[in-house]
């Protein structure tokens, strides 16, 4: 039996969902003590309930959801500036990520969270360790890192929209296909994650250089490139090196566990 992997990025499922529950009880951008417990209740109620139907939608064989680690990446280590300014999980909803992992292993799907990566890695990881087997994988997130891991057997899907982010997606929203967004935005940098790139190149230039040159290998070697365009790479090497480094997902993380142990557990026709 061919076998249909879910991976489930834990954080961007329960962050967004939160901020759902957060926001009619907002005042002047404060929760106000009285309603915390609500909003957390009404969360983990949420994430139990958004975790059900995603099996329902999705008819996973596998699932597994992935927490980042509680220490900085390697990423840090390299660029302290790394996710610069991000704002922080609230400490409260943090002490109710025990609750939450609870309530989705009711449901039979366990949660991971490694010693030192971030979710992105391990999830790239098992997805390129699932996709080797030719068995079929479904990232749940609206990360758009997991958009360069897109093949045959890798699919992503946004459950917030209820739409599967493809190839069509990729090519409508950065004008390239998925094996040149790591290139992509390596030139243009990541302004989410606070990752460089090259000062003065955008994503239009970006993708119309790589249509036309193929790669960052290329663009670097081509003879005919506009003087200005070579400036400023020239200027930004290490920053372009750099990039590349934050925006390569890993993809050889010691998992120390086997497909078998995140089977789920037979559902009875409804």
């Amino acid at each position: 039996m061919s076998a249909h992997v879910v991976l489930i990025d834990a954080l961007n499922l329960i962050r967004r969902i939160y901020a759902v529950q957060e926001r009619p009880f907002l005042f002047n951008g404060e929760l106000a003590p009285n309603t915390q417990q609500q909003v957390l209740h009404n969360t983990v109620q949420a994430c139990s309930q958004a975790l059900s139907n995603i099996l329902g939608l999705l008819k996973p064989t596998h699932a597994l959801a992935v927490f980042d680690s509680e220490v900085p990446c390697f990423r840090y280590d390299i660029y302290p500036d790394y996710k610069k300014g991000r704002a922080k999980m609230p400490s409260h909803l943090s002490d109710k990520m025990n609750d939450i992992q609870d309530v989705f292993l009711e449901l039979g799907v366990d949660s991971l969270v490694p010693e030192e990566d971030e979710a992105d890695d391990v999830i790239a990881t098992l997805s390129i360790k699932v996709a080797l087997r030719n068995q079929d994988v479904t990232i749940v997130s609206t990360d758009k890192a997991f958009l360069m891991l897109l093949n045959d057997n890798i699919k992503v899907f946004d459950y917030f929209n209820r739409r599967y982010l493809d190839e069509q997606y990729v090519a409508e929203k950065f004008s390239v296909s998925p094996n040149k967004l790591l290139d992509l935005w390596s030139l243009t940098g990541d302004t989410t994650n606070k990752i460089p790139g090259v000062e003065g190149i955008g994503q239009v230039t970006a993708a119309q250089l790589l249509d036309e040159y193929g790669s960052i290998a290329a663009l670097k070697n081509a003879e005919q490139l506009k003087p200005s365009i070579k400036k400023k790479l020239d200027k930004c090497q290490e920053n372009l090196t750099l990039s590349r480094q934050l925006l390569t997902l890993k993809q050889d993380i010691p998992l120390g566990f086997n497909l078998k142990d995140i089977r789920l557990p037979t559902r009875s026709p409804s």
